[in-house]
């Protein structure tokens, strides 16, 4: 059972495309980091507009963004469905209080631009099972998951 902050003191974000292009600077407040794929040469990790002093928030949500669309690939993969090229993940982690204890919740906002609404909630489900970070917090934290599909993006 998970406990509901009743404030946010702060919300980490960040924003991850499957996309291999260069990363742009952000002046939203947000960590935009170019991930690789690990053990290929050449494929470094690359830190590009980053603020100065992320907070343990960003980057918590940055590295389960990084994890979860990875498992995204992974679970369309199985599925055989084939994940557009505009597809992304927003992960936004609070850190707040209720009474004098601290705790943290997420929300999920997966987009799928021309997947079925079905299929990609399938998926997006999938992901949660195979992502560590997603194990990790399975009830221990409040998450809210929100797939986006074609017919809510064309609205």
């Amino acid at each position: 059972m998970t406990t509901k902050i009743q404030t946010v003191l702060m919300t980490g974000k960040t924003h991850t495309t499957a996309s291999r292009r260069e990363g742009a600077p952000r002046s939203d407040e947000r960590v935009d980091i170019q991930m690789s794929t690990p053990g290929k040469a050449g494929n470094e990790i690359v830190l590009k507009a980053i603020q100065l002093h992320p907070t343990a928030e960003q980057l918590f949500a940055g590295a389960w963004s990084a994890c979860y669309t990875g498992a995204l690939g992974v679970a369309a993969k199985a599925k055989k469905v084939a994940l557009p090229s505009d597809m992304s993940v927003d992960i936004e982690v609070d850190l707040g209080q209720t009474g004098g204890a601290y705790f943290i919740q997420a929300r999920i906002d997966v987009r799928m631009p021309g997947v079925a609404h079905d299929v990609a909630e399938a998926i997006a489900h999938a992901a949660h099972q195979m992502c560590p970070y997603s194990k990790a917090v399975h009830g221990n934290i409040d998450v809210v998951t929100n797939v986006v599909a074609a017919e809510a993006l064309a609205a």
